[in-house]
């Protein structure tokens, strides 16, 4: 019996397994994974098609006859986790490459070098072409594992069989096909039109092409076949007789009765109907502004959006576990760890989220975005204002996917500046005050649960519109935060303590007078709406600063230029020396996905490098390594460089302490001193005003990281995509809005329970013993019974790729991280532990990186994932003769 790794049923053969496990559990979904069928294989799978293919070439293998390991080890080093020749060779290479001499591995050969070039002329010359046996005593290693009888067909033909062919498997838990049926056709077109958003009317092509081959040409085909079929057999049939058969064979199929003419996907209107009733759209509400103009814009209710959310087993079972977990959370509090929002004294203050029940923590976020070329004819033409929104009750890092942030309101950006936002909020105040004063009810838990908004992140300009905050940073008072005016900021700090921090009390005072008097007082301009109309959310405490905007879009690139026209004024490199290190530069994995853009030559004028936030971060982070070489220890601009690179990897650090957050006050105050030396007349920022609040604003919103606007931003790609494709302005809102609801419940209807976090598609399975001595004794030590492990290349874990040769922190010595290079990663279960070689570290305070030293003894170790000091992993570069890695974000050691 072969037990299915998704339920409980147990099937006879693996033939009835894969077809079970693709009836019952494989769905198609953009973005879930879904695993092997096999219960010891950690692969997972985008499509059917990869399944099948994966299991052609790996279990088919298995199930004929056993499967023949090979592994390889190095004589150089003793690494013994080299499972290919191809692998084996790239690893005597990297020797070769840093001039270790290395002995020819061949049999009867005592040839050897430390020269690259030389060594392989020397292979190619005598030992090509050779075989396994040619190899050293040693070297490889080859081992045989047993496996099962062949239980089922494993040509193509059998395993790839019909839709209906699969489906005509006597399971006991189809109870009704044609509803089955009619749901995946449903779900393919659904796919269509809103993930590659094909058109409606092509859809209803397709399905008039569809409905005509199975309702005419499926008849005669089939009457053919029977009347051939009673030939063969000696069977006189008459015609009618056949005819009738064919005819009713061919109306009882469930895909031509989904697509006939009054079927429930004939026509675009009834799938959209059949959307709303079998995949529970929760379809946007219309609000009119102005019925002359016909002004309007979109609202999706939140209350029957939560329920739907609520309604998935797995975000409640998520939403639970992370309740518990912070009411029991008690290492945290000793160690003073911010690690979400919940560190908060934002959240802790607030008794309606930090109480022992239940409740429900939303994230606003709003924005607006031009869906057109911005430089166009149709410039701020169809600009839309977007409110989005999270579930915060999940951990950190569940929002990284795009359709776990939702839509709340649509509409144009004119039409906000008209009407205000008080107008345009509305439908959705109401909402949240009932989810504030009533709940929502929540059919799994049986009751209702109450819930309200903790913070609103945006960028500055619509913070403090949304807010009530002057909206200009020209004024005197450009700070939500504190009561400073934009003159003392250029004289006096906020490590000081000079600047009054705005509280409740006295943002109710500022408001009053500004009411009184209809003028501004302090900034303050005009009330929050959402401070008027909800019970648990202040101005003051709701709205968090931006690090993208500030830092990467603003400070970063603004203070990179005035350094930069610096040293090049100093002559220690041109620009054209520079934009070529940029752009030859090998960088490797996510690095190169964001090598930052060529600095443009009117950096100096416009005092900005420009780029965006992801290219800014590359450059600040690998800059030194650019040029660090060149540049004088003491050169005050580089100094003023290499700290903001610091303070950079301190404000996107996941994690903070009291040591860190004090630390970065610290830095902030020196820089500011720095920056001011080094160009005296020259005229600070608001931002860079802001970024002094930082240290504070940890304290009381948690990580920055957390309430960033990156991932926000990255969501309005969904609605330019939909709009270039549709390509009908006519009610833009209405449209993107509907598609996006379906493209939600879609996916919410699409996911599939997963048995492992881990996503690999390629492993090979190795028994232990060719393992390094080390390596086995750690996976004995874990798993007493353990005989074979699967060895993978390519691995991603919770969002986070790993592949062999990138760099982890896996220890720490003294306050300084220990490194190590992934050399093989394997799985067990579902649990994915590193094969490392470890290497010495030492700070290099001129490049703010590590320089890299391999152990004396290249010591080789196991690393499990979760014993990592940081899950990221880094890349070493060579960096003139040094080997070097540099940090992404701080690690709390």
């Amino acid at each position: 019996m072969w037990p299915c790794k998704l339920c409980d049923r147990l099937l006879s053969t693996r033939y009835e397994l894969l077809k079970h496990f693709r009836l019952k559990h494989f769905h198609h979904s953009h973005t879930g994974r879904y695993p092997c069928a096999y219960l010891d294989c950690p692969c997972t799978f985008t499509s059917w098609k990869k399944l099948l293919s994966h299991t052609y070439r790996i279990h088919s293998k298995l199930e004929t006859g056993g499967a023949q390991s090979t592994t390889f080890s190095c004589q150089t080093c003793g690494c013994e986790v080299l499972s290919t020749e191809k692998e084996y060779f790239s690893h005597i290479n990297q020797h070769l490459r840093q001039y270790e001499n290395v002995t020819c591995m061949f049999e009867g050969c005592t040839y050897q070098s430390n020269i690259y070039g030389t060594f392989n002329s020397h292979k190619n010359r005598k030992h090509n072409p050779h075989s396994l046996t040619d190899f050293k005593a040693g070297v490889v290693k080859v081992s045989v594992q047993s496996s099962p009888e062949d239980e089922g067909p494993t040509c193509s033909a059998d395993l790839n069989s019909s839709l209906s062919d699969i489906y005509a498997d006597s399971d006991s838990d189809i109870t009704d096909l044609p509803e089955v049926v009619e749901k995946k056709l449903c779900s393919v077109f659904l796919k269509l039109e809103n993930i590659f958003h094909v058109p409606s009317t092509a859809i209803d092509e397709l399905v008039d092409e569809l409905h005509y081959l199975l309702s005419t040409v499926s008849v005669s085909i089939t009457c053919s076949s029977i009347s051939d079929y009673f030939k063969s057999k000696n069977v006189e049939v008459d015609n009618l007789v056949i005819k009738e058969l064919s005819d009713s064979l061919c109306k009882s199929n469930p895909l031509a009765n989904a697509l006939r003419k009054g079927g429930p996907l004939a026509t675009a209107y009834k799938r959209k109907e059949y959307y709303k009733e079998v995949f529970k759209v929760v379809e946007p509400v219309e609000f009119l502004l102005d019925q002359k103009t016909s002004r309007s814009f979109q609202y999706i209710p939140i209350l029957p959006s939560l329920q739907q959310i609520l309604d998935s087993p797995e975000v409640l079972n998520r939403v639970i576990d992370s309740h518990r977990t912070q009411g029991s959370n008690t290492d945290q509090l000793k160690t003073h760890q911010y690690r979400s929002i919940r560190d908060g004294l934002f959240f802790k203050d607030n008794p309606f989220l930090s109480g022992d029940e239940l409740n429900i923590c939303l994230t606003l976020y709003i924005d607006d975005f031009e869906l057109c070329n911005p430089l166009g004819t149709s410039r701020k033409k169809h600009k839309l204002c977007s409110i989005y929104w999270i579930l915060n009750n999940l951990g950190p890092g569940s929002h990284s996917a795009l359709t776990s942030i939702y839509l709340g309101v649509l509409c144009k950006s004119n039409d906000v500046k008209t009407y205000g936002y008080k107008k345009i909020l509305e439908p959705l105040l109401h909402d949240l005050l009932t989810l504030e004063e009533h709940g929502v009810y929540v059919s799994k838990l049986g009751t209702f649960v109450k819930g309200t908004v903790h913070s609103v992140i945006a960028d500055n300009l619509g913070a403090h519109a949304l807010a009530g905050f002057i909206e200009s940073f020209s004024g005197h008072y450009i700070c939500r935060f504190c009561t400073a005016q934009k003159e003392e900021i250029q004289s006096t700090d906020v490590y000081s303590g000079a600047f009054t921090l705005r509280t409740k009390e006295i943002h109710e005072a500022h408001l009053k007078t500004a009411q009184d008097t209809e003028t501004s007082c302090f900034g303050v301009k005009r009330a929050c709406p959402l401070t008027e109309h909800l019970n648990h959310f202040h101005v003051n405490t709701g709205y968090p600063p931006d690090i993208v905007h500030d830092l990467f879009e603003g400070i970063v690139p603004f203070e990179l230029a005035v350094c930069l026209n610096i040293l090049i004024s100093k002559k220690y490199f041109t620009l054209e020396f520079l934009n070529t290190c940029i752009l030859k530069f090998p960088l490797k994995w996510s690095d190169k996905k964001n090598r930052p853009h060529l600095i443009p030559h009117t950096y100096s004028s416009r005092k900005t490098v420009g780029g965006n936030a992801h290219e800014n971060w590359c450059l600040i982070r690998f800059l030194p390594f650019l040029i660090g070489d060149i540049i004088p220890e003491d050169e005050l601009a580089w100094q003023v460089i290499l700290d903001l690179k610091e303070i950079v990897e301190l404000v996107v650090a996941p994690v903070h302490t009291q040591e860190t957050i004090a630390y970065l006050d610290v830095k902030v105050s020196e820089h500011r001193q720095r920056l001011r030396e080094l160009v005296p007349g020259e005229t600070l920022k608001p931002k860079h005003h802001y970024l002094e609040h930082y240290p504070h604003l940890i304290t009381c919103f948690g990580p920055l990281v957390g309430v960033w606007t990156i991932r926000f931003e990255a969501k309005h790609s969904f609605f330019k995509q939909v709009a270039r494709h549709t390509n009908n302005f006519r009610n833009i809102a209405l449209t993107l809005a509907t598609k996006h609801q379906q493209l939600i419940s879609y996916h919410l209807h699409s996911s599939s329970p997963s048995t492992s976090h881990l996503e690999v598609t390629n492993v090979s399975t190795v028994s232990i013993d060719v393992l390094n001595e080390e390596v086995v004794v750690a996976l004995r030590h874990k798993y007493p019974d353990i005989v074979q492990v699967n060895l993978t290349k390519n691995v991603t874990s919770r969002g986070i790729n790993y592949r062999n040769g990138m760099m982890v922190v896996c220890d720490s010595t003294a306050g300084m991280p220990e490194f190590a290079e992934i050399l093989q990663m394997c799985i067990v279960g579902d649990d994915l532990s590193f094969i490392v070689r470890l290497y010495f570290a030492w700070y290099q305070d001129h490049f703010r990186a590590f320089e890299l030293t391999l152990s004396p003894d290249r010591k080789v170790a196991l690393v499990q994932l979760e014993e990592l000091r940081d899950c990221y992993p880094l890349v070493a570069y060579t960096v003139g003769s040094r080997h070097m890695v540099t940090l992404k974000r701080h690690i709390v050691i």
